[in-house]
């Protein structure tokens, strides 16, 4: 199996890096993907300009993609509306913000929503993976998909020394979940900056990635996104950065697949 696929996240529309952004969307139509992958947080405040710019600059990205919400995407200032039906913006202009899959020749990735209007805490901004959430995502993969992988927005297991903590309630339990479905790559953002780890569960081969921003809120890391590559052996995931004329390699790390024929 051999497959590419752009991972973009935390463009943050209203506040976004334009020269990055336009940088990104040129690269990923000119890269060859095999599939589009953005996770989250399209919009800064979730107001209905930010999305109208978020949905034109999705529409000059090829198909097939696959997109989920970030908390950013449910409107900050329209409290009682966030509160109520916390993505209908989103949906209106981007699409589904649960549950959205694909597949492809033995390939299959799944999103989960894993943002919130409110919670019971005060910083509601971080995430949330119920676990009937994580069952229906584990539950999505079938026996032939050898390359499986789940997108959401926040990190389900903070990024050791990051520049913020995504404090994912029902996080932890959804990795061990991921693991034992046998998932091989759970696609996140909202620290905004890239990593990778494997998830200290299962056979140690279900690995975190995340991607950064194309926002101008930046934490210590250029704009950014990733390219991942999947080869029978390993993935290859290249972290590109906007140095302000170009994007150049930022990080890269080879990962190790698990064997195809353990997958089940």
């Amino acid at each position: 199996m051999n497959l590419r696929i752009a991972h973009l996240s935390d463009i943050h529309f209203g506040g976004e890096n334009p020269a990055a952004v336009a940088a990104a969307a040129q690269h990923v139509r000119t890269g060859g993907f095999d599939l589009t992958v953005v996770s989250g947080d399209l919009t800064r405040f979730g107001e209905t300009r930010e999305f109208a710019a978020a949905a034109a600059w999705l529409e000059g990205l090829p198909q097939p993609r696959l997109v989920t919400p970030g908390n950013h995407d449910a409107p900050y200032l329209a409290w009682a509306e966030r509160i109520a039906t916390p993505f209908r913006r989103y949906e209106r202009f981007i699409g589904p913000a649960r549950g959205q899959g694909w597949r492809k020749a033995g390939a299959a990735a799944r999103a989960v929503n894993t943002a919130r209007g409110a919670q019971p805490r005060l910083n509601w901004s971080k995430g949330q993976i119920a676990a009937r959430q994580a069952r229906d995502a584990a539950a999505f993969f079938e026996p032939q998909d050898t390359l499986r992988i789940v997108v959401a927005h926040h990190p389900l297991i903070e990024m050791l020394g990051g520049p913020m903590t995504a404090r994912v309630w029902g996080g932890e339990a959804a990795a061990a979940a991921f693991a034992e479905a046998r998932v091989d790559l759970v696609l996140t953002g909202h620290i905004h900056a890239p990593f990778t780890w494997p998830y200290p569960c299962g056979d140690g081969r279900t690995y975190a990635v995340g991607a950064g921003t194309l926002s101008i809120r930046e934490r210590g890391v250029p704009p950014g996104f990733n390219v991942i590559e999947v080869e029978d052996g390993c993935f290859r995931i290249t972290a590109l950065a906007w140095t302000g004329s170009k994007l150049e390699p930022f990080r890269t790390w080879s990962l190790d697949r698990r064997v195809q024929d353990q997958a089940v």
